[in-house]
C-alpha cells in the first residue's frame, strides 16, 4: 500500500505586465496544480481577464478544427512533427486563413455539386412517376383558366371526380405505386383537392426545364447525374490531395493554438487587482523549494511563498477556507505498480487523506488470476500477449488488459508448474491404475510415442504427491477451498487494517479504532468462533467425539471478541452492527471462488482431453483420427482459455472491489493535474536543440 504524495500550498505574487513570464513559467516547471480563484474570496480581487491574444487565436483554432473535420483527419493520421518556431512563425503570417480560402473554394463546390445531385435525383424520381403517363412534360403548365396536379394516389379518382369538368390520367402499378394527374377549372380546385385528398394524393412537381417525353428528359437527367458525380470525384482527389498537403500543418497548427488558447484563458482562474496578480496552487512537497527557486529566477517581479506543508490530518479544516481543504491526488507507484491505477480509478481516484490500494491490487489481482487460471499451457499466451502489448500500446485500457495478462500469466505458470503440476489441463506424471486410464504426460509420452519417461518422473519429483495438488479429487478440492477461504482472511484483514490506517491518520488512533476496531474485532472473532465450530460440526459430530479443547477455546475467544466488537459498532451502526455479521461470513466464503473457478478450468480441460485423446485418437485409426484429436483439443482449449480470461479476470476484480476495497476506500480524491504543454504534433525548441545535439 502506499499514500499520495505529499502536497505544499504555494502562493505565487508579480506584476501583471509579467503575467505572460509567469504563464509561461508555470508551464515550464510542470508541477503546479492550480486552485481556482472564487469570486469575493479575497477584498480587492476578481477573476482575470483572457489574454489579449487569446481571441485571435480562439478564432483560428475553430477554423483549423473545421478544416480538420472536413478534410477526415482524424488522431490515426500520420502527420509529421512541426518545428514550435516553424508553425508559430506560419500562424502568425495568416497560414491559417490563406489555407483556410483554399480548402473552403473546394468544399464549396463539393457541396454545390452534392446538392445539384440531389436535386437530380428528385427530379429523376419524379420523371420517372410522370413517364407512365401519356403527357408531354410542356403540357403539364403554362394554363390560366385551368391548373394541374400530379402526384401518387391509392386508386383511381375518376368516379369520385364525376360531375367536375376535368381530366384525370392514372397510371396504375402495384410495385411502383399508382401515379395521377387532374387537369380542372381553376374555379374547382378546392373541391378537386378534396376529393383527392381521400384518395390518399401525395402531390408532387413536376420538374421544370424539360420539353417532351418524360422518357426522353431521364435519359438527359441521367447524363447530368453521371457527369456531376464525375465531377464530384474529381472534387474528392483534390480533397485528397489538400489532406497531403496540409495535414502536418493543421494538426500542428491545431496543438499549437490550443496550448495559446489555454495560456491565454489561465487568468480566469486566478485573482488579479489593477496592477498584480496572486495564484494558488498546489506542488509535491518535495519539488516545493526547487519550484519557487525556479519561478523566481525566470520572472521578474515575482515573489513565491509556500505557506504550507499539508499533512493527512482532517482536524480544524473545517474552519480552512473551501477551496484549500483538499490537495490534490498525485498517486506515488512504482513502474509495475503504476500499470495497476487503471483499475483503482475504474472506482475513483484516492484522496490525499487515504491509503492508495494500487500496490495491493497490483499483488492480489494478478495473484488470484494466476491461482485460477493455473496451467502451464494456458499461461504462455497470456505471458506473450501481455508482454507484446506493454511494448506496443500506449492505450490505458489496453496497457491494463495487457498488465494484467503478463503478470497473471506469470503467477499462472508458477501456480500450474510448481502448484497443480498441469499442462493444457493434464499431469505432468501420474500413475495409471489397472482398468482406470488417467491421462498424464508421462503416459501419453510412452503409451502413443513410445518415449522413456522415466527422467520426467525424476525431474518432476518435487511436485506434491504423482499429481500436483491439482488433482479432481474429493481431498484436493477440500484442501484448495481451505486454502482460498485463509487467503480470503489474510486479505479481508488487511482491509480492515487499512480502514483504521486511514482513520488513524486523519483522526488519530483512538478515533480510528472507536470507529472501524470494532468491525476488525467482528470479523477476527467471527473467524475463530466459525473455525471452532466448523470443526466440531465436521469432524466431532459425524465421529460420535468430544469437542477438541482448542476448538472450544477458539468458540469462545471468538463470541467474547465478536461480542465486544458489536458493542463497539453498536454506538455508531446500531442494529446493522449485528446484521452485518453474516455479510462478513459471506465475504470469507466468498474467496472459495478462487478454488471453485479453478476446479472448473481443470474439469472442462479434463473433460476435452478425454473426448479427444479416447473418442477420437483411440477410436478412429490412422491420420484422421488424429487430426480430429488435435482439432478437438485445439477448440476445447481455445474455448477455455477465452473463458479463462473472463471468469478469471472478472471474478479477481471483483474481490478487489466488493471484498476488499469496499472495507476502507472512499475515494472521491481530485487527480493531480499540474500545468503542462503536451506536444506531439509539434516539437518544442528544447526538444529540437536537444535533437541536434545528439
Amino acid at each position: 500500500m502506499s499514500l499520495p504524495e505529499p502536497m505544499s500550498r504555494i502562493v505565487i505574487v508579480g506584476t501583471k505586465t509579467h503575467i505572460d513570464e509567469a504563464i509561461q513559467a508555470l508551464y515550464d516547471v510542470k508541477a503546479v496544480h492550480l486552485i481556482d480563484h472564487t469570486v469575493g474570496a479575497d477584498e480587492g480581487f476578481t477573476i482575470g481577464t483572457p489574454r489579449p491574444y487569446s481571441s485571435k487565436a480562439s478564432e483560428r483554432l475553430l477554423k483549423v478544427r473545421a478544416m480538420v473535420k472536413g478534410l477526415g483527419i482524424t488522431k490515426k493520421t500520420e502527420t509529421a512533427a512541426v518545428p514550435e518556431d516553424e508553425i508559430k512563425s506560419q500562424i502568425s503570417s495568416d497560414s491559417v486563413e490563406a489555407v483556410e480560402a483554399e480548402v473552403n473554394a473546394v468544399f464549396d463546390r463539393r457541396n454545390d455539386l452534392n446538392q445539384r445531385i440531389t436535386e437530380l435525383n428528385a427530379n429523376k424520381k419524379s420523371l420517372e412517376l410522370v413517364s407512365r403517363l401519356p403527357i408531354n412534360l410542356e403540357d403539364y403548365s403554362g394554363y390560366r383558366s385551368i391548373f394541374c396536379v400530379v402526384g401518387t394516389i391509392a386508386d383511381d379518382p375518376a368516379d369520385a371526380l364525376k360531375g367536375m369538368e376535368c381530366e384525370v390520367f392514372f397510371s396504375q402499378d402495384k410495385k411502383l405505386g399508382n401515379v395521377a394527374a387532374v387537369f380542372a377549372r381553376v374555379s374547382d380546385r378546392d373541391a378537386v383537392t378534396n376529393v383527392l385528398s381521400g384518395h390518399g394524393f401525395a402531390e408532387f412537381a413536376v420538374p421544370e426545364g424539360y420539353s417532351g417525353s418524360a422518357a426522353t428528359a431521364l435519359s438527359t437527367v441521367d447524363k447530368e447525374i453521371a457527369a456531376a458525380e464525375a465531377d464530384l470525384a474529381e472534387v474528392g482527389k483534390e480533397i485528397e490531395g489538400l489532406l497531403e498537403k496540409h495535414k502536418d500543418f493543421l494538426g500542428a497548427s491545431e496543438e499549437e493554438l490550443s496550448i495559446e488558447v489555454e495560456k491565454g484563458e489561465l487568468p480566469l482562474r486566478i485573482a488579479t487587482s489593477g496592477f498584480t496578480f496572486v495564484i494558488d496552487a498546489w506542488v509535491p512537497t518535495k519539488k516545493a523549494g526547487a519550484v519557487k527557486t525556479e519561478l523566481e529566477s525566470k520572472v521578474e517581479s515575482i515573489y513565491v511563498e509556500i505557506e504550507e506543508d499539508r499533512g493527512r490530518s482532517l482536524e480544524g479544516l473545517d474552519d480552512v477556507e473551501p477551496r484549500f481543504r483538499n490537495p490534490p491526488t498525485k498517486m506515488n507507484n512504482g513502474v509495475i505498480a503504476k500499470e495497476f491505477e487503471y483499475p483503482t480509478k475504474l472506482v475513483d481516484v484516492p484522496k490525499y487523506q487515504e491509503i492508495d490500494p494500487t500496490i495491493l491490487i497490483a499483488i492480489f489481482f494478478p495473484l488470484f488470476f494466476g491461482l485460477m487460471v493455473g496451467d502451464v499451457g494456458y499461461s504462455i499466451p497470456f505471458i506473450i500477449l501481455g508482454a507484446y502489448g506493454l511494448k506496443v500500446t500506449h492505450h490505458k485500457d489496453w496497457r491494463a488488459i495487457a498488465t494484467v495478462f503478463l503478470f497473471g500469466g506469470i503467477w499462472a505458470f508458477i501456480f500450474g508448474f510448481f502448484f497443480y503440476g498441469e499442462f493444457l489441463g493434464m499431469h505432468f506424471i501420474g500413475h495409471v491404475a489397472e482398468g482406470d486410464v488417467e491421462y498424464t504426460w508421462e503416459y501419453l509420452l510412452s503409451h502413443y510415442l513410445g518415449l522413456e519417461t522415466s527422467g520426467l518422473e525424476s525431474f518432476f519429483s518435487f511436485l506434491p504427491g504423482d499429481h500436483g495438488v491439482g488433482k479432481i479429487s474429493a481431498d484436493w478440492i477440500g484442501f484448495l477451498m481451505k486454502l482460498t477461504v485463509y487467503i480470503g482472511l489474510v486479505h479481508l484483514c488487511l482491509g480492515y487494517c487499512c480502514s483504521i490506517y486511514n482513520k488513524t491518520m486523519q483522526h488519530g488512533f483512538k478515533h480510528a479504532f472507536m470507529e472501524k476496531g470494532g468491525w476488525l474485532l467482528s470479523f477476527l472473532g467471527l473467524t475463530f468462533f466459525c473455525y471452532g465450530l466448523a470443526n466440531y460440526l465436521i469432524y466431532a459430530i459425524p465421529n460420535e467425539a468430544a469437542m477438541n479443547p482448542i476448538d472450544l477455546y477458539a468458540i469462545i475467544i471468538g463470541l467474547v471478541v465478536m461480542i465486544i466488537g458489536v458493542v463497539m459498532n453498536y454506538r455508531e451502526e446500531k442494529i446493522q452492527a449485528i446484521l452485518e455479521l453474516p455479510g462478513i461470513v459471506g465475504n470469507i466464503l466468498s474467496y472459495t471462488r478462487l478454488a471453485a473457478i479453478g476446479m472448473s478450468k481443470a474439469g472442462m480441460a479434463l473433460a476435452f482431453n478425454y473426448i479427444a485423446i479416447h473418442m477420437f485418437y483411440d477410436s478412429v485409426e490412422g491420420i484422421i483420427g488424429f487430426l480430429l484429436c488435435v482439432v478437438m483439443m485445439a477448440f476445447g482449449h481455445l474455448m477455455i482459455w477465452t473463458l479463462a480470461i473472463l471468469s478469471a479476470g472478472l471474478h479477481g476484480l471483483r474481490l478487489q472491489y466488493v471484498e476488499f476495497m469496499a472495507k476502507f476506500f472512499e475515494g472521491g480524491g481530485t487527480e493531480f493535474e499540474p500545468l503542462k504543454i503536451k506536444r506531439k504534433k509539434t516539437v518544442s525548441t528544447t526538444q529540437k536543440a536537444k535533437a541536434n545535439e545528439v
